[in-house]
């Protein structure tokens, strides 16, 4: 394999760093070529109000900074203050733009939620972005919202939905006006367990995830038709698979043996935060889908979606459900 050798029948130094060298740079090629393009569109977004949730780390910071980079007023939904603070110095240090704001947003609680709306609404009239990004996955049995919800369709689904019907009136009045809800391709997996959709009966992690990214997408194409006329448009995303926290209940990456010898060889195909956050900018910022709705991304292109998240009927089952489940109604 390599033409020359030292006296002792081993390959010369300077062949194997070569090699070595080689590898890395091959890497790093196929994560650039994994990661897709960076969004250079439409630079500026002076005067534009933003929120994002799950603002303080991975697919949601990268946004979150990118967005500040280009002058907009950034509110971070959070649930850790000291996480979402510490998080919002480096973007004001990093981008020199001070308008950008900690809030307090747990989306397992819906009390938290609707303070957090209702503070928003009395300093802010005005609101051009609500991006959905905050989300949980494939947590351990058990895991329950301060509501009992189970952790994931509480999370990922309810907590926006809610967030998302509570600053509705707000996002109408500044139209044209998006809203971004981050989903997956684990959708094509999901199922809507109309008998028992809190996993309360039974309960499997991936499962919990596949039903609650399918009904992202649900509530996504049902609120596209509601909005029709308003100049408010809703889009999902799928970020690509993405190396966040979001995997931190997933034993596989705990494992101090993945971490060393798996790990390693996974890094070229999988997509850093800063990747994952290109489409979420362009659905937001981009004046080419300023008036698409009710549809699913990857990459920059509308994907199709899977046959039960085209069910007409089924969106319309699970937005009287979470109506009723996170008391939109009563308030």
């Amino acid at each position: 394999m390599f033409k020359r050798i030292n006296r002792k029948g081993y390959p010369k130094p300077i062949y194997i760093g070569s090699a070595i060298v080689g590898t890395i740079g091959l890497a790093c090629l196929s994560k650039e070529l994994v990661g897709g393009e960076t969004y250079k569109g439409k630079k500026e977004q002076n005067g534009k109000i933003v929120i994002v949730t799950g603002a303080n780390t991975g697919i949601g910071k990268e946004v979150t900074a990118e967005l500040a980079r280009r002058g907009a007023k950034v509110y971070m939904a959070c649930r850790d203050m000291n996480r979402c603070e510490a998080t919002r110095k480096d973007i004001v240090l990093d981008t020199g733009n001070k308008y950008v704001y900690c809030r307090p947003c747990d989306l397992a609680s819906l009390k938290s939620i609707s303070n957090f709306a209702t503070i928003f609404k009395k300093e802010e009239k005005h609101l051009d972005v609500l991006i959905n990004n905050a989300g949980v996955m494939r947590t351990p049995p058990g895991s329950k919202t301060a509501d009992g919800f189970e952790s994931q369709i509480g999370v990922n689904h309810l907590g926006h939905f809610l967030l998302t019907n509570l600053l509705l009136d707000v996002l109408k009045d500044s139209a044209p006006s998006r809203i971004i809800n981050v989903s997956s391709v684990a959708h094509q997996r999901g199922r809507i367990k109309k008998d028992d959709f809190n996993s309360d009966k039974s309960y499997d992690p991936a499962e919990a995830y596949a039903q609650s990214k399918l009904a992202n997408i649900l509530f996504t194409r049902e609120l596209a038709n509601r909005l029709q006329g308003t100049g408010v448009t809703v889009n999902a995303v799928h970020p690509g698979i993405v190396d966040t926290d979001i995997t931190r209940h997933m034993s596989f990456y705990k494992s101090r043996i993945s971490s060393i010898l798996i790990k390693p060889f996974l890094w070229p195909f999988i997509k850093d935060s800063r990747q994952g956050a290109q489409t979420v900018l362009y659905l937001a910022l981009d004046p080419e889908v300023e008036k698409v709705s009710g549809k699913y991304f990857c990459d920059y292109k509308e994907e199709e979606i899977s046959k039960e998240a085209q069910d007409e009927e089924m969106a319309k089952w699970l937005w009287k459900v979470s109506e009723k489940w996170t008391k939109l109604t009563t308030m």
